[in-house]
């Protein structure tokens, strides 16, 4: 197949834009935010089930604080009513014995309900203060990936700038190509999974990166320079520049 050397020059590069679109692509992906908001995003699953359950933990507790209260201002109560009965001095000295004994049997459980009341509250306050812990830890979470999402948008947006660029110029580029030679570029590339030519530089395929066998660059040296080359290691096709060395 023969192509003009022109045509050869822009297909070269549009190689060349190929290929750092290619670098664009896989940069894009491999942006190190990528792997951590991941890593947050798995974290901050794990800190919204604690708070939850912190949540409904200090619900609960709180509940036994209200029902413990309760039961120590009903004893109180009690308590305080049986005393004023008792120092009012009105009914039987049986009667009295009894509020007195009642007013002591009160006292002493009141000071154990006291006791749990107190102890629930030490619970609530171990409660609350781990969910403010991880109540913050999820804000921090929440605004480090807000921070690495504004950083890994601004990095796409200049990839995708570069990006728009580079496929314009190829289609500027491609648009000056006979289209049989850029059909053979183009199936070349798929079959490479890569970028379908290269220079030939110093007597190296830049595409395999291998050195061109002397027969090879006796022949090279001899075509036209309309002749389209390809390399016989990789089947890319051979760009000829200043710098071929043949």
């Amino acid at each position: 197949m023969n192509a003009s050397a022109a045509d050869q020059g822009r297909l070269l590069e549009i190689a060349k834009l190929d290929e750092r679109l290619a670098q664009l692509e896989h940069k894009a992906k491999s942006l190190p935010e990528h792997s951590e908001i991941t890593t947050l995003d798995a974290r901050a699953k794990v800190v919204g089930n604690l708070v939850v359950a912190a949540e409904t933990e200090c619900g609960d507790i709180g509940r036994e604080v209200a029902r413990a209260e309760i039961d120590v201002e009903q004893v109180r109560a009690r308590a305080s009513r049986d005393e004023s009965r008792l120092n009012s001095g009105q009914g039987t000295p049986k009667e009295l014995e009894a509020l007195q004994h009642e007013v002591v049997t009160l006292s002493r459980r009141q000071a154990e309900l006291e006791e749990v009341e107190l102890e629930i509250l030490e619970r609530l306050e171990q409660s609350q203060k781990y969910l403010a812990e991880s109540q913050r830890e999820a804000k921090e979470l929440s605004d480090t990936k807000l921070g690495l999402e504004a950083t890994r948008d601004a990095a796409l947006a200049e990839i995708a700038k570069e990006s728009s660029v580079a496929r314009e110029m190829r289609g500027i580029l491609a648009s000056q190509i006979d289209p049989e030679f850029l059909a053979l570029y183009t199936k070349i590339s798929e079959s490479v999974k890569g970028i379908g030519a290269a220079e030939l530089h110093q007597r190296r395929c830049q595409g395999c990166r291998l050195e061109i066998n002397a027969t090879d660059i006796g022949r090279f040296r001899e075509a036209s320079p309309d002749e389209v080359l390809r390399c016989e290691e990789c089947r890319r096709i051979l760009i000829r520049t200043s710098t071929s060395g043949i």
